[in-house]
Parts: structure tokens; C-alpha cells; sequence
């Protein structure tokens, strides 16, 4: 299947996508903010500059974009049909990362807690509070090093 755009206009597209206070992310601190959490941005000293940081908590917290995380069964990520080997080069560059940042966090002691982009979406629409009574939850408690949430779960 061809692109629905020219390249031209897909190349802009793609260039305008942000890195750090996306959506997603803002809604999320936002929302955790109204809850009483407070919180540090984009930690250049931690591994992979986290979105949200917990310090009291020792947690940081990763808000991934679907597609650009290569979030596995969700209906937000599918590699391109348009220069192929480039996408699934790039994408697997960030993925592998990822894992590297990750595990250099958890050896510092630091809990992770990856909110992925879908799971925000369907809080938005359905109810807020059970995706951040998950988050809060897992903060708080403290149990487990690396926590995923997604619409897939």
C-alpha cells in the first residue's frame, strides 16, 4: 500500500512530531498533579531523560508513544509500507534504547513505570481514575521495578 501523502508533505509530518511535552504526557502530569503527586521533568542526569520523575518516590515514569515504542498488538503501531528497512531499522534503534536506559535505572534502584500512548487515549475517553489509580497505586506501593500499562493490557 502507497503513502497517502507525497513525500514532501510526509517528511514535514513527520519533522513536526514532538519529543517531550506531547499530550499524552501533559494530561498525565496534569493529572497526577491534581492528586497531590509532585514531580521533576526530563531528568538529564537519568538515563533516557524521563518524562516524569518521582523523586520521593524513586520512580520515574515513561509516557511512549505507540508507534515510535513499537508497542507489540496495539492497533496504534504499524510499521510503515513505505521504506520499510529504514522504519524497522529506526524503530528497533529506539527500542534497543529503550531497554539500555531501562536497565540502567533499574541499576541505580529506580522503579519505571511505562504508561503507553494508548492507554492514555482510552482514559480520556472512559474514566481517568482507573488509569491513574494504577499509576498512584504502583508508585506508592512500590512493588514491582517495571510496570507497563497499555490499552492491550
Amino acid at each position: 500500500m502507497a503513502d497517502v501523502h507525497d513525500r514532501k508533505t510526509r517528511s514535514r509530518n513527520m519533522a513536526a512530531i514532538k519529543g517531550k511535552d506531547t499530550k499524552p504526557e501533559v494530561w498525565l502530569r496534569k493529572e497526577l498533579f491534581k492528586r497531590g503527586f509532585r514531580y521533576r521533568l526530563h531528568r538529564k542526569d537519568l538515563p533516557g531523560k524521563p518524562d516524569i520523575v518521582l523523586p520521593r518516590f524513586k520512580t520515574v515514569i515513561f509516557v511512549n508513544g505507540c508507534f515510535w515504542h513499537c508497542h507489540e498488538g496495539c492497533h496504534y503501531f504499524k510499521i510503515p509500507a513505505s521504506n520499510k528497512d529504514f522504519w524497522i531499522h529506526k524503530l528497533s534503534g529506539n527500542k534497543n534504547r529503550d531497554r539500555k536506559n531501562h536497565a540502567a535505572l533499574l541499576e541505580t534502584g529506580w522503579k519505571i513505570i511505562i504508561v503507553w500512548e494508548c492507554a492514555i487515549k482510552d482514559a480520556k475517553k472512559k474514566e481517568p481514575d482507573d488509569l491513574i489509580g494504577k499509576i498512584t497505586t504502583q508508585v506508592i506501593a512500590n512493588s514491582e521495578d517495571v510496570i507497563e500499562i497499555g490499552e492491550v493490557d
